[in-house]
């Protein structure tokens, strides 16, 4: 008897940068989508942070911005430009920003790796 070994090809996702925000393709989509329905100038970036509050210690903060602070971390990713402060990357460094619109309802998801602990309703989170 043969012995045979089979081999599977598995798709295995890019590596992550924890000292970044990665911006998935149908997030960029969607930031696009708002900026044209809302008349958003183009020169407006996508800012991405966090504050203090929320029921689990921090809450998501998300807006356009066309005034990059000096000491901003500026990303470019699928066409879109996105300032963070550099305490908010403290604690986003890592993170998924997507898109959902499942049965759940529709919006932006941060699936964020050093979230330690988040609310039900995925808006604020705790890390340690």
């Amino acid at each position: 008897m043969e012995n045979t070994l089979v081999l599977q090809e598995t798709h295995t996702p890019p590596m992550i940068s924890q000292e970044e925000i990665h911006l998935t393709e149908k997030a960029a989509s969607q930031v696009q989508k708002v900026k044209a329905e809302n008349n958003i100038p183009e020169n407006h970036a996508l800012r991405v942070g966090i504050k203090g509050g929320g029921c689990s210690g921090f809450s998501y903060v998300i807006a356009f911005d066309d005034v990059q602070k000096e000491k901003d971390i500026i990303l470019e990713q699928h066409g879109v430009k996105i300032f963070v402060d550099p305490k908010s990357m403290f604690y986003l460094g890592g993170t998924i920003l997507d898109f959902s619109d499942g049965l759940n309802g529709k919006g932006f998801v941060f699936n964020n790796p050093k979230a330690t602990k988040t609310c039900g309703c995925g808006s604020s989170f705790s890390a340690s």
